[in-house]
């Protein structure tokens, strides 16, 4: 995380920064108001502001927002006066930090406050194999599309990727192509010149600059106005990028990332999405499944939640009741990961018993969550099966496991020695030889049998 310190560097505010490195934060500094805005405006980027509370917080966040720049504020004092941390929260600051700080509480806040504190969690097969793909082409440089639908954990998987990159050292920068106007977005992506426009007051590096070395998250990319397109289009060829008023291009060092929870492919017949861009961006698409068809990661990410939002909330950790495992498997989580964070955080300050029962696991709306039918049955037993299976194999060594895996598969081939190793993806031979190791211990093996019999031996 890149956070700006804003204010006289000294006393406490030094030691805050010297914890906050050592809970992994890339640090820079600057003295005042002014020379916060100049930084980010230059390019230098940052997750979050730490703020001397002296100092005029609302102007700040003014200047910033004037010129469309997203970083929040935690501010910070010594001895912490109650009207003036009062004063800055009103002022826009997430947060108040008292000085002398404590360790676990600058963690704690940097982690709450730039949000990058999202731990991949799976369980379930099918989001495995996404994770897989994942780790496969992270190194390269290639351009990712990473498709889902809403709150499947798009940008999740997006860090991921940039975290085991090789520049992962390098900023990570993500632009939300819906959440900015058209007329806006190409100044926000490829930057300005002074006096380019109405309000330009200034130079402004966009984000292509701002990721230069590192990754640039083109969120939601189905949004981009067809216009603007076609200069991505240019920059991800090119590698170089015109801001709005310049005279001569930039060079730039990025890798692109994008998602859409759309068909691209339908709106590219729909003649809203470029062709050449999606093969451009499409180099390798990661498709996060919604959270339905993955049953095992449920319970997973339900208690990764409630252990959260507990300790967000200076509240006990509860485990989740069993009954309550079985009706959160069961929903069908429309708003997947996003949705089911959110009712696991009720869940928790809803709960009064030494466990989160599912009476405490509510809709948005307040009403419990519904019944399981018929459909929803199937992903409530997928995932009992798989809980079954996970304790099946849990305390047992890789050769015991590999050992049932091969008679269990010999079994279900009637004894079809050259069936079972297809299935299996092992030679004949090696296959023979591991039957035999098993003989000679003693171990029952199913014999040649039934229709398959004779050519099986």
């Amino acid at each position: 995380m890149r956070l700006l310190v804003v204010g006289q560097l000294n006393g406490q505010l030094s030691t805050a920064v010297k914890m906050a490195m050592s809970a992994g934060a890339k640090v820079s500094h600057v003295d005042s108001i002014a020379a916060a805005t100049h930084a980010l405006r230059a390019g230098q980027g940052a997750d979050l502001l730490l703020v001397d509370y002296e100092l005029d917080i609302a102007g700040l966040i003014a200047a910033n927002e004037a010129e469309r720049i997203s970083a929040p504020v935690v501010a910070c004092g010594v001895a912490a006066d109650p009207k003036k941390a009062a004063d800055a929260i009103r002022a826009g600051a997430k947060e108040f930090i008292p000085l002398p700080p404590e360790a676990e509480l600058i963690a704690a806040v940097l982690a709450a406050v730039s949000d990058e504190n999202r731990p991949m969690v799976v369980r379930d097969g099918a989001m495995q194999a996404v994770i897989d793909l994942a780790d496969q082409v992270a190194p390269s440089d290639a351009s990712i599309l990473i498709t889902g639908e809403s709150g499947v954990g798009k940008e999740v998987i997006a860090r991921y990727v940039h975290q085991k990159s090789r520049r992962a050292s390098k900023p990570f920068i993500s632009v939300n192509c819906a959440a900015i106007p058209d007329n806006l977005l190409e100044s926000e992506l490829f930057g300005h010149e002074k006096g380019a426009f109405t309000g330009a007051v200034a130079r402004r590096i966009g984000k292509f600059e701002e990721a230069n070395g590192g990754t640039l998250l083109l969120d939601e990319i189905s949004e981009m106005d067809a216009r603007l397109q076609a200069k991505l289009l240019r920059a991800i060829q090119e590698r170089e990028i015109d801001r709005v008023g310049g005279t001569k291009p930039v060079k730039v060092d990025i890798r692109i990332l994008a998602t859409s929870n759309r068909d691209l492919a339908q709106a590219v017949k729909e003649g809203t999405f470029r062709e050449d861009l999606l093969y451009r961006l499409n180099v390798v698409n990661l498709r996060l499944p919604p959270l339905r068809e993955r049953p095992g990661d449920v319970v997973a990410l339900a208690e990764h939640f409630a252990k959260k939002y507990a300790a967000a909330n200076g509240l006990p950790n509860k485990p989740i009741a069993e009954t309550a495992k079985r009706r959160l498997a069961s929903h069908s989580w429309p708003g997947n990961v996003r949705e089911l964070e959110n009712a696991i955080h009720r869940a928790v300050l809803l709960s009064t018993g030494a466990e989160v029962q599912e009476d405490a696991i509510r809709l948005p709306d307040g009403q419990p969550l519904a019944s399981p039918d018929a459909s929803t049955r199937a992903a409530q037993a997928a995932y009992q099966a798989a809980e079954s299976a996970n304790r099946a194999f849990v305390g047992q060594t890789v050769a015991q496991m590999e050992q049932q895996l091969i008679l269990d598969t010999l079994s279900h081939c009637l004894g079809n020695r050259t069936h079972a190793a297809t299935i299996l993806g092992i030679s004949i031979r090696t296959l023979r030889n591991k039957l035999k190791e098993y003989s000679d211990a003693g171990v029952a093996v199913p014999p040649p049998q039934g229709s398959f019999g004779a050519s099986a031996a």
